[in-house]
């Protein structure tokens, strides 16, 4: 089920779904606020400069795209007997820009570009007002995403003081010298790296030369979730002795399974935001 959000330009609700990895505006809703009402989305879409439009973008952003059948439409728009709408576009072109839905939160949905063009067709001062507000939108989502982000970091810092005691534990001799004993966590380190990113942080390094930090600042919320239930498990299987080479392994495993789990259950971390 596609998430829905909402938008509230002058007098109107439109909601904003998100589907195939893509935010898609309500341009019915986009209407309710002028008097034709949704029969304002007939008129626009056949439109000659309209169907120029969302040609080129379907051109430029669909791989499937039906361009013969496009200049088909091109040659019958602008004639009388010429009829179009959303869901013939939609079948004859096999176009991704638009969607026609049914039940609670139905209508007419347009990809943000579209939904612009459609606003600047309604009114310029609405097409304003409805771009400052999605990217409010957009905005706070990237805040509370950021925050997410440095809490799991946060959380992976914290398990790795855990690990980093485990280690002390169980694998520093007594009367080692603080640089022998850094070899030995960075080799701990590096074995977490290995089973989550599939390198070391020094080939990391040499990978990315311009990047600054390292290689778990760069993570994805889903390996940080991860990476911290991954030094939890670590020390608990260093305090049982356990081989270097066998807890990566096992580590590794781990994390194959922790990540296909979380990707396939995206809601279950969205929750989190």
């Amino acid at each position: 089920m596609a998430k829905t959000r909402k938008l509230n330009v002058n007098t109107s609700t439109i909601s904003v779904i998100h589907q195939n990895e893509t935010d898609y505006i309500s341009l019915t809703d986009m209407t309710t606020s002028f008097r034709e009402g949704s029969g304002l989305i007939g008129k626009w879409i056949t439109n000659k400069n309209t169907l120029e439009y969302i040609g080129v973008w379907e051109k430029i952003n669909n791989p499937d795209f039906n361009y013969p059948e496009f200049g088909v439409i091109g040659q019958e728009a602008g004639t009388n007997r010429f009829i179009m709408s959303v869901g013939q576009w939609i079948d004859r072109t096999k176009a991704v820009g638009m969607l026609v839905k049914a039940g609670r939160y139905g209508g007419t949905y347009a990809h943000k570009d579209i939904a612009f063009h459609f606003a600047m067709w309604l009114s310029p001062e609405f097409q304003i007002y409805l771009v400052k507000e999605f990217q409010r939108l957009k905005d706070d989502e990237n805040d509370r995403l950021k925050l997410d982000w440095d809490f799991q970091r946060t959380l992976a810092k914290v398990n790795y003081h855990i690990h980093t005691d485990a280690i002390k534990e169980n694998l520093i001799p007594d009367a080692i010298s603080k640089q022998q004993a850094s070899f030995i966590y960075a080799s701990e380190a590096d074995v977490l790296n290995m089973a989550l990113f599939g390198k070391t942080a020094k080939q990391w390094r040499n990978e990315n030369p311009d990047l600054k930090g390292n290689i778990r600042d760069y993570a994805a919320i889903e390996q940080l979730v991860v990476l911290s239930n991954m030094e939890s498990t670590n020390a608990l299987l260093l305090h049982q002795g356990m081989e270097q080479g066998k807890r990566l392994i096992q580590l590794n495993e781990m994390a194959i399974t922790q990540i296909k789990s979380l990707l396939s259950h995206t809601t279950a971390i969205k929750k989190l935001k």
